[in-house]
């Protein structure tokens, strides 16, 4: 976690790092392809989500309705849109979230949030762990040449910021998003939300946490010089 200089920027994944977002994927899933009869009604489990479901878009539509794209992007959407409403009901924060967040804002440190979700679903999620207020840009990786986990999405935050990679710092749960924050010179924690640890760390992540209570981050996090020091 070396950097030349104060920390002056923090970016944020967003999905299954600023909230355990995963289960709420799964069980949009599995409710709408139960009544759209997809295996006849049987409900899928979580090896199929995990196998199938967790990738690209292009490797969902082939998994879901690959004769039949027009369906299979009628039904992301549906999903998309049932996916926010349990997120507004059921989303709660990784634990220690807001303390790191308060200390963020007191050191005087920029941020943003950088994810490869659809806008819709990147604001619900902010907004239900009550962070709609605290991030100055929201950077999608649709809305970039590339999404993660190529390096592009990283480099807009860090341009839309002003601040330069040596003095910013990400956090991320997926081995894609470890490698887009790598790849744009940043050094990355991981959060073992929906990886495990060894999976982050083969991905290039300098230091991987269960969440942001963990003592071995506060204890780097107090070393660093940043804007108010």
């Amino acid at each position: 976690m070396n950097r030349a200089g104060p920390l002056e920027a923090v970016l944020f994944d967003v999905d299954g790092t600023l909230c355990d977002s995963d289960p709420l994927h799964f069980e949009a899933f599995r409710d709408l392809l139960k009544e759209a009869g997809f295996q006849g009604g049987v409900p899928i489990d979580n090896g199929f989500y995990s196998k199938n479901l967790c990738g690209s878009l292009e490797v969902i539509y082939d998994a879901l309705f690959p004769e039949d794209r027009r369906k299979a992007l009628q039904f992301m959407e549906d999903k998309e849109a049932y996916f926010q409403r349990l997120a507004k009901e059921k989303l709660v924060p990784v634990s220690g979230l807001h303390d790191l967040c308060k200390w963020i804002e007191d050191k005087g440190i920029r941020r943003a949030a950088v994810t490869n979700s659809p806008r819709a679903n990147a604001e619900a999620m902010i907004s239900a762990v009550g962070l709609s207020e605290f991030f100055e840009f929201v950077v999608l990786g649709e809305e970039c040449e590339r999404g993660k986990p190529y390096p592009d999405p990283y480099l807009k935050a860090l341009k839309c910021l002003g601040v330069p990679a040596k003095r910013a710092m990400v956090f991320e749960d997926s081995s894609w998003g470890i490698k887009a924050g790598v790849a744009a010179g940043l050094p990355v924690v991981g959060l073992t939300t929906s990886k495990p640890e060894q999976k982050l760390l083969d991905a290039g992540a300098s230091l991987v946490i269960k969440d942001f209570e963990d003592s071995q981050l506060w204890k780097i996090l107090e070393g660093i010089e940043t804007p108010s020091s």
